[in-house]
């Protein structure tokens, strides 16, 4: 992965881009503005983003499991897919929720890979670099009941200071403000998605604003 903004081009089952088409194009836009890297769900996104740019790719494929908190790459099922669609860099939960055997075992089958450790703690990131993952991003910051109230910058600026591995600012850094500040105390890279690529919640933010003055 290179240094820079990383833009998250996914659309769910129930969003109204959610076309792997239409995530091809996210990608190429984003690539003409300037991006160094997609994050991309499924490989079916993944193989049309590979259709139409040469950028790097870090994958993931959500699923929800009955009684699995995890939804972010939770299985071996999944890795194995991302690993046959060659992505470059395959994100997964590191948080306190995933089982620690289940990395270890991920780390052992495929050594040759490079993985990004999604994660909601300054713990859960030192623990992630200790277990070999090649990049740590603060993507679930806010989103676990053990990092309610967090402030991303707080756990973020704290990474930077103690991992040795790069690490990838991404959670809610949705203003070009932020994602600059996060590249001045440190960040490796950072990732942005929703207010990049979903439409309607850019829309509903502007739509606020007006509201306000109706």
């Amino acid at each position: 992965m290179n240094k820079g903004l990383i833009v998250s081009c996914q659309a769910l089952e129930n969003e109204p881009l959610h076309s792997s088409f239409i995530m091809g194009k996210m990608a190429l836009a984003a690539k003409e503005g300037g991006a160094v890297g997609i994050r991309a769900n499924s490989v079916e996104d993944i193989t049309a983003i590979k259709g139409e740019v040469d950028l790097p790719i870090i994958g993931i494929i959500k699923k929800d499991y009955p009684g699995l908190v995890p939804y972010i790459t939770p299985t071996m099922k999944e890795v194995d897919e991302l690993v046959n669609a060659k992505v470059d860099v395959i994100a997964l939960d590191a948080t306190i929720n995933q089982d620690v055997e289940f990395i270890k075992a991920v780390m052992e089958k495929y050594p040759n890979q490079k993985f990004m450790a999604d994660i909601s703690t300054v713990e859960e990131g030192l623990r992630a670099e200790k277990l070999g993952f090649d990049y740590i991003g603060t993507t679930l910051v806010g989103y676990t009941e053990q990092s309610k109230g967090i402030n991303n910058f707080e756990v973020l600026d704290e990474l930077i200071r103690q991992c040795t591995k790069p690490v990838i600012a991404e959670g809610n850094f949705d203003t070009p403000e932020k994602a600059r500040k996060a590249m001045e105390n440190g960040a490796y890279a950072v990732v942005v998605g929703g207010a990049i690529t979903r439409p309607q919640l850019i829309t509903k933010k502007f739509n606020d604003e007006v509201l306000k003055a109706i």
